[in-house]
């Protein structure tokens, strides 16, 4: 048990964009990079400035990070051109980001070849490049491409390129497994030789998992000296994915006994932000993911449950609660009540954990989730239905029905267009009000309608938008009679989000009800005025 402090520089936000179907939005960008600097993760790296129209966005209008440092990724400056009139390095200093980590060759075949330059002409600008962003009083990170197979082609001249940038003054000079093929005994080997001209303490390592040995291969450097990581949540990444930070977390602070920003309260949230990730992105989580899964504690029957029951470590490497899971057996109707509580405490909620409301909460959130609820991204909902399981919450409003037409036509420029308007009735108080709006798809048209009919009443709703929309089909083989699950992700003017579920068979249904859920949580936490329900008096629960 080291005791030593091992930094962690997250790249989802532009190494996870490379994986096979996932497309950040710039929503996804900022509620992923919260969701890592509440985490507790070092560095933060938001993207490529000038890559892409959503980079741009983001680095236009970056999130307020409160812990983590917020980096920019680019490449060196090019060959007969001076660091401050290359455009892509100026691209990186307009981003004002606290950091810059920029890539260059660190393999001589790869310079020849793939640059066509000459050796010393890559070192030169690699050189340049670092301190030129030390005189822009950024703090500079090299990443090393190709390094682990150039030091096996080319040892000299690997070293020659990471040794210039450390001297020029990177802060990190990070060694990467670009195509994913080095294993633990050569990444140990090779940061062992580095590291007795670069201190552990400036270097990191960047692995890809295309052997299935990022993570080992990341440990492998840590145990040599580094004192970095790179790597993404539930490793994504291009090809087979980079060294998973969410496996690795847990594997530094509590098998091998090294700090981290992340602090042992924070790791209790780990299996949230895994989850949290996945919903943005529409993906399934894995069921076997280390330490996270829904199958990394859980206990089919027999021996194995008797003998839990008696000693949970028999078979359970760490206590799940460590990490935010929970232990899943048959028998027991206790798994899941830890992690609820720790739920409570985030979103002010005293309760005794002896409260048999509880026990019925974990069995309707178990339910829930099995029907298609997610409830790790939807955090508005959960609170929603924890009150109404504890407490009471005020019906603002109820809907009374709902009609939606979508017209396809051509429009006065000749132009073929698709226009939905919904149609609303809702119980407000002793009135019953219809409204009616158009949108540009049948949810932008149920929104505005029923905004519009609340409007009137509680002008606590004014200005909060709907800013993402994500459905996904949770029984394919069902072909169109598929159960949908909607995530809605809503803001207010001062940048307050929070995100909502609904799940049916029919798409609208589930819209609806994710609808619903937002904005009844944000009367409650508006503290809106009740207006009673005709023939209900005060009654507060759904």
């Amino acid at each position: 048990m080291t005791g030593e402090r091992v930094y962690l520089y997250d790249t989802t936000l532009r190494d996870g964009a490379q994986t096979q179907g996932v497309d950040f939005t710039v929503a996804d960008k900022i509620a992923i990079a919260h969701a890592l600097d509440q985490l507790g993760i070092d560095y933060i790296e938001g993207g490529w400035p000038g890559a892409n129209p959503t980079d741009d966005a983001f680095f236009a209008e970056p999130p307020v990070l409160t812990r983590a440092r917020f980096a920019a990724f680019g490449m060196t400056r090019r060959v007969g051109r001076s660091a401050g009139n290359d455009p892509q390095v100026s691209a990186l200093f307009n981003a004002n980001t606290a950091a810059i980590c920029i890539v260059g060759k660190a393999s001589a075949i790869q310079v020849t070849t793939a640059l066509g330059i000459s050796l010393d002409d890559n070192v030169m600008v690699i050189a340049d490049t670092i301190r030129a962003i030390v005189a822009a009083g950024r703090e500079p990170l090299f990443d090393a491409e190709h390094f682990f197979d150039g030091y096996r082609q080319d040892p000299d001249y690997a070293t020659r390129c990471v040794e210039a940038a450390y001297q020029a003054g990177a802060r990190w000079v990070v060694l990467c497994d670009t195509n994913g093929g080095a294993l633990p005994d050569a990444v140990r080997q090779a940061v062992t030789d580095i590291g007795k001209v670069i201190p552990g303490d400036h270097l990191g390592v960047h692995t890809h998992n295309d052997t299935e040995n990022a993570v080992s291969n990341s440990l492998a450097a840590v145990a040599a000296g580094a004192r970095m990581i790179h790597g993404t949540l539930n490793g994504l990444g291009e090809r087979c994915g980079n060294a998973n930070l969410i496996t690795l977390l847990p594997t530094l602070m509590l098998k091998l006994g090294y700090k981290t920003g992340v602090t042992l309260e924070g790791l209790s949230q780990l299996r949230h932000v895994s989850r949290l990730a996945d919903d943005r992105l529409n993906r399934i989580p894995a069921r076997g993911a280390a330490y996270v899964g829904d199958s990394a504690f859980a206990h089919k029957g027999g021996l194995h449950v008797s003998a839990v029951e008696k000693d949970p470590s028999l078979y359970e490497h760490i206590d799940p609660v460590l990490v935010g899971n929970t232990r899943r057996v048959i028998v027991s109707d206790q798994a899941g009540k830890s992690n609820v509580l720790s739920r409570f405490r985030e979103i002010g909620i005293e309760a005794d954990p002896k409260d048999e409301r509880i026990a019925r909460l974990v069995e309707q959130v178990k339910q829930r989730e099995y029907e298609g609820y997610a409830y790790d991204g939807a955090e508005a909902s959960f609170e929603l239905m924890a009150r109404r399981a504890l407490e009471a919450v005020p019906v603002y409003f109820r809907l009374q029905s709902f009609r939606i037409l979508d017209e396809r036509r051509f429009n006065a420029a000749g132009l073929l267009e698709t226009l939905s308007e919904a149609t609303v009735k809702v119980s407000v108080g002793e009135e019953l009000v219809m409204a009616v709006a158009e949108g540009n798809g049948p949810v932008n048209a149920l929104d505005g309608a029923l905004r519009k009919s609340l409007a009137p009443s509680y002008p606590e709703l004014a200005g909060i938008r709907l800013i993402d929309y994500k459905v996904r089909i949770l029984n394919s083989k069902d072909g169109t009679r598929a159960v949908t699950r909607v995530m809605i992700e809503s803001a207010d003017a001062e940048g307050q989000r929070w995100t909502t579920v609904g799940v049916s068979p029919n798409i609208i249904e589930a819209s609806f009800e994710a609808l619903e859920d937002s904005l009844t949580w944000r009367l409650f936490h508006k503290r809106a005025r009740i207006i009673p329900l005709a023939g209900e008096g005060r009654r507060a629960v759904r």
